[in-house]
């Protein structure tokens, strides 16, 4: 059977696994057969040459099959070469011998390396090779002529069953590793795709973002600007320090969103950092920019167990927009002096809970402020949970649960 490039993985795994049987079974019947050869009367060259014969098919095997059989290379065509020749000089050299056990063995290695068309040939040529030597060594009589023509059809039948049962075994395998190749391939492409498409999403709200907080922010900054310059012109000096006040304020309140913007963007968010580690770095960046003690705790293996499917791209996206959104909330609005964040990998689904100690809010009006209606879609569109607890002066809880 021809090994291709997509099969050739397969066959690796199908030899990994015959190999020892195959080691086994050739043991076996050369041995069985060495111990006939010495039993039964000695044919024209001898025991020792029978003997000596079995010895060079017995290296040959060790040296140069099965690993070469895979592969194709000479090594295998040698083999095979040495093998049957072997082979057909025992029946030569003794036409009752019992070395066609080996038959068993030498079959299944041509139906490996060449296609069924070509072994059904072969087959059939070995077959009559080696009835040709045994009609030659019995000096053609015809007594024997019947007996051996109706063992060389069984043969050629058991033969070629046996190869067709090897080849359809060999190309199972290939084909059950081409499929499986193709599974993880398709994994793959369906985690990047994921990937690419949180991503994406990613870029365009945090392009929002920037619209609605930092142009924001230049737009105030320019305006009073504007307008410290206009009381300077009319001498009005309270009225255009008041207005530089402004500007300093919100130029301030504009660096610490730039920063928390650049902490999301910088290289390795999402992309080269794993979700834990972006997480850390918000936290870390809001302890250090609004004076809020944030702190992370994650809790189970972030690696999912063998078999599981991977997290992906765009429920992580919806993860740290989760946490982004809370930090940003607890920053502006909350008045919260500390937040913790709790990130847990369960068997079937990973969560996440940002409780802060705040000002809190009504959640029973159903005004989902402070962009919490906009986590909620975006939760739901990975089939994910959300939820919002929170009470004017007891803090708020925002919990997200997505599928694993």
């Amino acid at each position: 059977m021809a090994v291709t490039d997509d099969s050739r993985a397969g066959l690796e795994r199908f030899w990994g696994a015959q190999l020892k049987w195959w080691h086994l079974t050739f043991a076996v019947l050369w041995v069985i057969t060495l111990v006939i050869t010495f039993i039964e009367p000695a044919g024209r060259g001898g025991h020792v040459a029978t003997a000596g014969l079995l010895v060079v098919m017995a290296i040959a095997y060790a040296v140069w099959a099965p690993s070469a059989l895979l592969d194709q290379s000479w090594k295998g065509w040698a083999y095979l070469a040495v093998a049957w020749s072997a082979l057909i000089a025992i029946h030569v050299l003794d036409p009752n011998t019992e070395a066609w056990l080996l038959f068993f063995v030498l079959f299944p290695h041509l139906w490996v390396m060449l296609s069924q068309p070509a072994a059904v040939v072969a087959t059939i040529a070995a077959v009559a090779s080696t009835t040709a030597t045994r009609l030659w060594g019995a000096g053609g009589s015809t007594d024997d002529l019947i007996p051996v023509l109706v063992t060389a059809v069984i043969s050629i039948a058991l033969s070629i069953l046996l190869g067709i049962f090897t080849s359809r075994m060999v190309h199972e395998a290939s084909r059950r590793a081409e499929t499986i190749d193709a599974l993880h391939a398709a994994q793959a492409e369906l985690a990047a795709a994921e990937r690419d498409r949180g991503v994406s999403e990613e870029r365009e709200r945090l392009s929002r973002e920037i619209h609605d907080t930092l142009a924001q922010g230049f737009t105030s900054v320019l305006t009073l600007t504007r307008a410290a310059e206009a009381a300077l012109g009319r001498g009005d000096i309270d009225t255009a320090r008041a207005r530089l006040s402004l500007v300093e304020q919100t130029a301030s309140e504009n660096l610490d969103e730039a920063r928390l913007i650049v902490a999301e963007l910088s290289p390795g968010h999402l992309q080269s950092r794993t979700l834990v580690e972006a997480l850390e770095r918000l936290t870390r960046t809001l302890r250090e920019s609004g004076g809020v003690q944030a702190h992370l705790r994650v809790n189970g293996d972030p690696v999912p167990p063998p078999g599981a499917t991977p997290l992906g791209g765009r429920k992580e996206v919806v993860l740290l927009r989760t946490a982004q959104e809370c930090l940003s909330n607890v920053r502006r609005h909350s008045g919260a002096a500390t937040v913790d964040l709790a990130l847990t990998y369960a068997p079937g689904s990973v969560n996440l809970h940002v409780v802060d100690d705040g000002t809190g809010f009504d959640a029973d009006d159903q005004r989902w402020g402070f962009g919490l209606d906009g986590l909620r879609a975006r939760v739901g569109e990975v089939g994910g949970a959300f939820e919002v607890s929170s009470a004017l002066g007891k803090g708020t809880r925002v919990s997200v649960e997505v599928p694993r």
